[in-house]
C-alpha cells in the first residue's frame, strides 16, 4: 500500500509525465535543490510498489480512452443526419458536423502556394503557367 504522499506522486506523474514536477506537487520540496528533486523522483520511481501502481493507472487510463476514430465518425455522422432530419432543418449543424468529420480525417488542411519576390518559388497551380505566359 503508498503512503498518501506516493499515491499524490503517482497521480501527478501521470497528469505530468514529469517524475520531478510530480515528487515537487507531491512532496515539500520548496527548499530542496534541482538535483535533489531529481534524484528523489527517480527513486520513486524506481520503487516496485510506485511502479506497479503506475502501470495500474495506465491500464485504468487506456481502458476508459478506448475511444476510435471511427466510433467518432459515427457520432458525427449520427449529428449530421438529425440536424438534417429534425423538423426544422440544421444546415449549420449539420455542415459542423461534416467538417468534424474532415479534421478527425485530415482533410481540413489547406494547402497555400507562395511565390517568392525574385520567383524562383512558383506555386505549382497550372493558373499560375496560364498567368505568367
Amino acid at each position: 500500500m503508498l503512503t498518501p504522499k506516493q499515491e499524490a506522486f503517482c497521480i501527478h506523474y501521470r497528469e505530468t509525465g514529469n517524475a520531478s514536477e510530480a515528487y515537487r506537487r507531491s512532496y515539500n520540496a520548496d527548499e530542496m535543490n534541482s538535483n535533489s528533486i531529481n534524484r528523489k523522483a527517480k527513486e520513486l520511481l524506481d520503487n516496485g510498489k510506485i511502479a506497479a501502481r503506475l502501470s495500474e493507472m495506465g491500464a485504468i487510463t487506456m481502458k476508459r480512452h478506448q475511444l476510435t476514430v471511427d466510433d467518432l465518425l459515427a457520432e458525427l455522422e449520427e449529428a449530421r443526419l438529425a440536424a438534417l432530419g429534425a423538423e426544422t432543418p440544421q444546415s449549420a449543424a449539420a455542415v459542423g458536423a461534416t467538417m468534424g468529420k474532415a479534421k478527425l480525417l485530415g482533410m481540413d488542411k489547406q494547402i497555400i502556394d507562395h511565390m517568392s519576390s525574385d520567383g524562383s518559388m512558383k506555386p505549382a497551380s497550372p493558373i499560375y503557367k496560364i498567368i505568367s505566359k
